[in-house]
């Protein structure tokens, strides 16, 4: 009321309240001046220690964001591992302590709007870090980080690799740094051998879905990779200079990198199983053969709040889901329905999707070069809609382009994916792959068809991951340090998972944006058919909400998520438990998928919702901004401005986004 009040007195007179002239005439009442934004420097000087401790002490993140150029003292950062043992994370979370001190003792009043910001992310990512280590004993169970991480950290240094010459990458001590890490991963594994055994000790294991498809099949195929693919890959790439050198120390290492994951494998073994080659739980022993997946209510409602600043409970979005996954299938029905009418196609039954995309699936590439081909034709269409359609500001040099995924990245890229170029390298270039199919006709088919393309390179090209990431380099001055950063991990279940609320939410919001009319395209940029697949990515990411919330706070077992993955997504109906059911070749092949996907929801508790909720963050604060601008709104403008704002959730930073808006709304 206060405040409304001071904005009304603004705008009318003294006079015409009632209030007497020679009150009116009386000096005005000594204003507060305002302070200056003392704390600025000592925050940005505070900012960067905490930083480049933090990429210390996680070595694979730093790789990632390109942290040996950060500072001089992680020069060397790329050779190495992360010490997980107790006595290194509780040193840990005692400078982890004493920075939170520190940046709580910086009063928010003495800092510009966005230093404000970036201090209460900070604050919130040591609270992930120590709670991790103090709350959840996280490092006696995150089995996945501990087989990923030396791989990652491998994959990514190979990934930004100088040029050479014609055919050949890495200079001397860029594979010195590899050779290092490799040499690194015997005691890393022996470390994290020590913290699973101290779970077991204490009764906290991880579940067995895990242990199966990571402590054994994921540890046996690192092996194989540090042992054999590494070698070859450094055989084709290292150049003359010290050549056998540098091939002789790296096999030595990959050797033993490969001895310590069929050690740590072996242990798992013997450890959890009774017989691994039986599947599901009935090959484990049985006091470990409980589900150990739900993170729990209290659990998830605080990592909504800490880390992706999502006000909501998990009840609450459990509740709200659903009728949101509804609305998008009878979207996807009426669609389905007139473009089968328009092509004559006749269809059978009460639901006609997944016969139209039967139908679809047909127009598809034959090789795999007409399938790259046919993602830069459609990237091509998607950078002249934005530009026609005044979306963005998009270079006249600016072009999507396309990458076969190589060779070393084939077993973790499924389908496609973009890697970034590291923000604190000035260096190197994101790429947006496209893994190979052998030209799999059936695999082109079912998922590379031509009316499928649109919405893969929206969400992963432009304007998505490949766009948001090339502006954000652009600005890369202006964006914090600590909001690049991703703590925990990069992107296994160790991770905070902080970038994904602006980064997959920006996404999927990039996969919406074509499929909203325009003054210049009432009807959008996709065809009918083009829009169906859209909207099945839609639906994709809506139920993960339901499903994410539900089997990690008790509301849905873990076999009935299958089922309604599987019934909502792939429109197949039946149980994926009735044996009857999955005699049928499309059941049986839509309740695998559907298993492999919730079990990734299951490792990765929070990460599954982040897409949808961030798309609708953006879509609120897009709808604040108009309301606020009328007329002088400027998509273009809100668009930029929020991808200045880095990879962090909106909530950190939305009021002082429409704050910026408003302040440079021409008049």
């Amino acid at each position: 009321m206060l405040r409304k009040f001071r904005s009304f007195l603004g705008v009318v007179s003294l006079t015409g309240l009632g209030i007497a002239t020679a009150a009116a005439a009386r000096p005005p009442v000594a204003q507060p001046v305002p302070m200056r934004h003392t704390g600025d420097a000592s925050f940005a000087a505070l900012e960067h220690q905490y930083v480049t401790y933090v990429l210390g002490q996680f070595p694979v993140i730093a790789t990632y964001l390109g942290g040996s150029a950060f500072d001089p003292a992680l020069a060397g950062v790329d050779g190495t591992l992360r010490d997980y043992s107790p006595a290194a994370l509780e040193r840990e979370d005692a400078t982890l302590a004493e920075l939170r001190a520190r940046f709580s003792a910086i009063a928010p009043a003495t800092l510009s709007a966005r230093r404000r910001i970036d201090r209460s992310v900070a604050l919130a990512q040591i609270a992930f870090l120590t709670h991790q280590h103090e709350v959840r004993h996280y490092q006696q169970v995150s089995v996945d980080s501990y087989v990923d991480e030396p791989f990652r950290g491998v994959d990514w240094q190979i990934q930004g690799m100088t040029s050479t010459g014609a055919s050949t990458y890495g200079t001397d001590a860029e594979w010195q740094a590899v050779i290092a890490r490799a040499r690194a991963v015997p005691a890393y594994l022996a470390t994290a051998e020590r913290q699973l055994a101290d779970g077991i000790a204490a009764h906290h294991t991880p579940d067995w879905r895990v242990l199966r498809d990571f402590g054994l099949r994921s540890a046996g195929a690192d092996a194989e990779y540090f042992s054999k693919t590494l070698p070859q890959l450094a055989a084709s790439d290292i150049g003359p200079a010290h050549r056998e050198t540098l091939l002789r120390d790296l096999g030595a290492a990959g050797a033993a990198a490969a001895a310590a994951y069929i050690h740590l494998r072996d242990y798992l073994n013997g450890a959890f199983f009774t017989d691994a080659r039986i599947e599901g739980s009935a090959g484990v022993k049985p006091e470990f053969r409980a589900d150990r997946y739900a993170l729990g209510e209290a659990e998830y409602d605080w990592a909504l709040h800490n880390n992706l600043r999502v006000a909501s409970t998990a009840a609450q979005l459990y509740t709200a889901s659903w009728p949101v996954v509804e609305a998008t299938r009878a979207q996807m029905v009426k669609l389905a329905e007139q473009i089968a009418a328009a092509h004559n196609w006749p269809v059978a039954g009460a639901n006609p999707v997944h016969q139209v995309f039967e139908q679809l699936s047909q127009d598809a590439p034959r090789t795999d070069a007409e399938m790259a081909e046919g993602y830069r034709k459609t990237g091509q269409r998607l950078v002249a809609y934005a530009r026609e359609t005044g979306l963005f500001d998009v270079p006249a040099d600016y072009r999507l382009d396309v990458t076969i995924t190589p060779p070393p990245l084939r077993s973790s890229i499924e389908g496609a994916a973009y890697y970034p170029a590291p923000p604190f390298k000035s260096s190197g270039i994101g790429r947006f792959y496209v893994t190979p199919t052998d030209d799999n006709v059936a695999e082109l088919r079912q998922e590379h068809n031509y009316a499928a393309m649109p919405d893969l390179a929206a969400h992963e090209g432009f304007p998505g991951h490949d766009w948001h990431y090339k502006v954000m380099t652009q600005y890369r001055d202006r964006i914090a340090a600590v909001r690049w950063f991703t703590p925990g991990a990069v992107e296994d279940s160790s991770s905070m998972w902080q970038d994904s609320m602006a980064a997959e939410g920006w996404a999927l919001y990039s996969e919406s944006l074509p499929a909203e009319p325009r003054e210049k395209a009432p009807h959008g940029m996709y065809t009918p058919e083009e829009h169906l697949y859209q909207l099945r990515g839609q639906l994709y990411r809506d139920l993960r909400v339901r499903v994410d919330t539900g089997i990690h706070t008790g509301r849905l077992a873990f076999e009935a998520a299958v089922t309604l993955f599987s019934e909502v997504v792939d429109f197949q109906p039946g149980s994926c438990e009735n044996p009857q059911a999955l005699r049928s070749d499309a059941k049986s092949a839509s309740c695998s998928g559907a298993r492999g996907a919730i079990t990734r929801y299951a490792r990765w508790p929070t990460q599954a919702i982040t897409y949808r909720l961030g798309k609708e963050a953006i879509i609120a604060l897009r709808k604040r901004a108009q309301q606020a601008e009328g007329a002088h709104f400027s998509a273009k403008r809100f668009h930029l401005e929020f991808m200045k704002q880095g990879t962090i959730p909106a909530g950190y930073f939305g009021e002082e986004l429409l704050r910026t808006l408003r302040a440079g709304e021409p008049r």
